[in-house]
């Protein structure tokens, strides 16, 4: 976004073309516009060669912009240098943002306005290594996170976000990798997982993408050789099977709670255990049921 100035209290007579075609090609940074409201100050600071430029103001002294999208270019005084935003959000966050922006094949307009979201991820990716865990890794430090076993939970979401991804580097599909990462890193921290056995994948996998904070991690979990060297993750089925199914429970064919029972249930025995909960027994309100529809892994329907 960039703004072009145009006053709005007209000059004499014999300099409005002038002013029109001079003041017409001016271009204002939008960090010294407040409101369409340039700061003058500012401006002049920022242009040095209109140091004494003389402003045709509004009444309260004010001098509105107008305002116009375009592409980036030098010419135009909108280009934002890599190197800034490298220097305040680093090099990974740059790099996953621009995956962010939108398929590769197709054009988008560039703004950095959304860049603050991937470095929230980056400090959420950072903390998942080291405040999840009661002693928080470090270098040297390869028993700090959990040898544990991981939970189905979190083999679940780990295994998920492997296939996503390498479906998405098979199809050059890099902006939604970025979604999917974002979104196993919010999953595993509400699981507050300390597992070793799911943030080392992790971080092999996120190594294409984010190489330098991927590589820190990895020599901070003790590992002396690159992380370029480790084994891309492979993905297991087996953890992505669901177990169990979450029944809606209905009445006259309105659902009125859900309850979660074991894929390998019968019919029968869905219905006998539906019938025996204390929520079925307050709908029922004392009455026998007329007929009871189980549909497998599909819907529970009491007919009153």
């Amino acid at each position: 976004m960039a703004y072009t100035t145009a006053p709005t209290k007209a000059p004499p007579h014999e300099l409005l073309e002038f002013v029109r075609i001079i003041i017409g090609k001016i271009k204002i940074d939008v960090n010294i516009v407040n409101n369409n409201v340039l700061d003058k100050e500012a401006f002049k600071n920022w242009r040095e060669e209109y140091k004494n430029a003389v402003f045709f103001t509004e009444e309260n002294g004010d001098y509105i912009c107008g305002s116009e999208v375009e592409k980036m270019s030098k010419s135009k005084w909108n280009v934002v240098s890599p190197d800034d935003i490298v220097e305040q959000h680093g090099a990974d966050c740059l790099r996953l943002y621009e995956m962010f922006l939108g398929p590769l094949e197709q054009s988008k307009p560039w703004s950095a306005s959304g860049i603050s979201g991937v470095s929230n991820f980056m400090r959420k990716l950072w903390r998942l290594y080291h405040t999840q865990s009661p002693s928080p890794i470090g270098e040297g430090r390869a028993e700090a996170l959990s040898s544990e076993p991981a939970t189905k939970l979190e083999l679940k979401t780990l295994h998920k976000t492997i296939k996503k991804i390498a479906y998405d580097i098979e199809n050059f599909s890099f902006n939604t990798s970025v979604s999917n990462f974002m979104i196993c890193v919010n999953e595993l921290t509400e699981l507050k997982c300390d597992k070793r056995e799911i943030l080392e994948p992790l971080a092999v996998l996120m190594s294409p993408y984010a190489p330098h904070i991927a590589e820190e991690l990895w020599l901070k979990l003790g590992h002396s050789e690159s992380i370029t060297y480790a084994t891309f993750p492979v993905c297991n089925e087996a953890y992505l099977i669901e177990s169990s199914f979450n029944y809606p429970i209905s009445f006259n064919g309105k659902t009125r709670f859900f309850q979660e029972y074991d894929r390998s249930l019968s019919k029968e025995e869905v219905e006998k255990e539906v019938l025996t909960l204390d929520q079925t027994q307050k709908y029922l309100e004392g009455k026998v049921p007329k007929k009871v529809i189980v549909v497998p892994n599909k819907i529970v329907n009491i007919v009153i």
